[in-house]
């Protein structure tokens, strides 16, 4: 099949869990043997960049502000799609979802899913309007799509309560780490194995990272002892979120074990997932984030937030704290520094078994190159959407 990825900024990616995750799947489904193009942004991918693996990269441009970034670039991808007469076209995020109408009406032979990677509307950076556009986008992932995906548990019951439309449970997935990973391109930062807290995320409200430093500076007022030597390490950046990115760097002033280290990929972030000591999830808004994942690929013991999609995730109830309280986050990441290696790494083997049992790429790809020939076999038809299931009343 001739498959068309919508949605994502681009590939190869640099920064963003969307991005990671149609990388993931295209290069996996070309090698099914599936034609694969994914549409990038011309700020995004490089201009030299046209294959990656095998999946076609086609760079479009967008009109690069903050609201009218994804949904021009989204418009100008999906008639591009069109008129290539591709077979199925793939929307990631409700955002991009909202554009997810055009080939039904004027290509209904083109198959259309949505996956519904976030509720993007309870997202701290958006205002009061483009949270009703996202809320639109949801309607609109839940409507216009011949299958909708959601990539937790929540999300797709969300989906069923407040739509009242099946979407189906695929969920993130990552790669398993390699054995042995050394320490050569973390060393230059001063980092020793084992001596630092990692957190890996963008630097957005959302993802909780001011309650990781007041935590920090907590537990270093207050055990100066037990936190001496250790680090705080901050991996990525943010994005149109340039006076949030300055309040974390005031709020760690003066405090050299807080280190940020801005984006970082390959060798060198398999390296710091691989030799810290912990890692740290504090996010208030998650659909399944994929550096928490990765975090349990490397067996290490994650802290997080008690939001549903961490709770589904993290089975150790000692390795939850209560969300948006940086209190509880110190009580936590304390207990964490006392456990013995043992101890560390008996929770670290219980996350490794879960990812391997339900979070690798060939599982994942597998169930969503099945969506597509289930999907792909059914006639399609102008007037069909996604049927709303009957509602039960008591």
């Amino acid at each position: 099949m001739k498959i068309a990825m919508i949605g994502q900024k681009g590939m190869p990616p640099t920064f963003g869990g969307v991005e990671r995750h149609v990388h993931d799947i295209s290069v996996r489904l070309f090698a099914l043997g599936h034609t694969v193009s994914v549409y990038a942004r011309n700020w995004y991918t490089k201009k030299d960049i046209t294959h990656v693996r095998g999946v076609e990269i086609i760079r479009l441009p967008s009109l690069h502000t903050k609201h009218l970034d994804t949904i021009s670039h989204v418009l100008l991808s999906t008639i591009h799609a069109m008129f290539r007469r591709v077979d199925i076209i793939h929307y990631h995020g409700v955002g991009p979802s909202l554009l997810s109408w055009i080939p039904r009406v004027f290509t209904p032979n083109i198959r259309v899913i949505n996956t519904f990677h976030s509720v993007d509307r309870k997202h701290k950076k958006w205002g009061w309007f483009a949270r009703l556009v996202l809320r639109t986008g949801e309607w609109t992932a839940c409507t216009f799509a011949h299958r909708t995906i959601a990539v937790s548990q929540t999300i797709s019951t969300y989906a069923e309560d407040v739509y009242n439309r099946t979407a189906h449970y695929i969920p993130n997935a990552v790669s398993l780490p390699e054995k042995g990973i050394a320490t050569s391109t973390i060393t230059p930062f001063g980092l020793q194995s084992q001596s630092y807290v990692l957190l890996v995320t963008r630097l957005i409200p959302h993802k909780g990272v001011q309650y990781a430093i007041t935590a920090w500076k907590k537990l270093e007022k207050e055990y100066p002892q037990i936190m001496a030597g250790k680090q705080l390490v901050v991996v990525g950046k943010g994005h149109y979120t340039n006076t949030y990115e300055r309040r974390l760097q005031k709020m760690a002033e003066s405090h050299k074990s807080i280190i940020f280290l801005g984006f970082q990929s390959g060798n060198t972030l398999q390296q710091l997932f691989a030799h810290a000591n912990c890692f740290i999830q504090p996010s208030d808004n998650e659909g399944m984030s994929l550096a928490l994942l990765e975090a349990m690929s490397h067996k290490l013991p994650v802290i997080a937030s008690d939001i549903i999609e961490n709770i589904r995730l993290i089975k150790d109830p000692r390795m939850l704290f209560r969300r948006s309280k940086s209190a509880a986050l110190a009580k936590t990441l304390l207990h964490v520094l006392h456990l013995s290696a043992k101890e560390k790494k008996e929770i670290g083997m219980q996350n490794y078994r879960i990812v391997t049992k339900d979070h690798t790429p060939e599982k994942v790809v597998q169930q969503l190159h099945d969506v597509y020939t289930a999907v792909f076999a059914q006639p399609s038809s102008r007037d069909e959407v996604c049927v709303p299931k009957p509602r039960t009343v008591a």
